[in-house]
């Protein structure tokens, strides 16, 4: 029953059943990335939007799709695939606000924070 309430109600944790219709009723399958994010349109292509496999981050939609769904261009990667430069890194998601985001050495977050001999704690006299 809790689940069900959720569904209804919070779009933060997967599709509602609002948004399960519509896809349902007007959703025309576009393509998939490598997550399991599904993307889908509408008919005449006045709307775009993405299913989310897992959490909804918009941070893991890579750049192919986000150019697609933003129509940065009217192909979708399943027709026209984005020319990749050997330089170039895979996407990854951001990171930030979680436990596997960056911390400089000295970060309180290390598990050992490094020692620093260029700081002096100041004692009042």
């Amino acid at each position: 029953m809790a689940n069900f309430i959720k569904r209804i109600f919070t779009w933060w944790d997967g599709q509602t059943f609002g948004t399960q219709f519509w896809t349902w009723r007007k959703g025309e399958k576009v393509g998939e990335d490598e997550v399991g994010n599904i993307f889908y349109r509408n008919a005449d292509d006045s709307k775009r939007w993405v299913i989310y496999n897992g959490e909804i981050e918009a941070s893991r939609i890579s750049p192919e799709w986000h150019g697609w769904l933003h129509r940065t261009w009217d192909e979708p990667p399943t027709e026209r695939p984005l020319v990749r430069k050997d330089w170039e890194q895979p996407h990854e998601e951001n990171l930030t606000g979680t436990m596997a985001a960056y911390a400089p050495a000295g970060s309180l977050r290390q598990a050992t924070p490094a020692a620093r001999s260029d700081y002096e704690a100041w004692t009042p006299e």
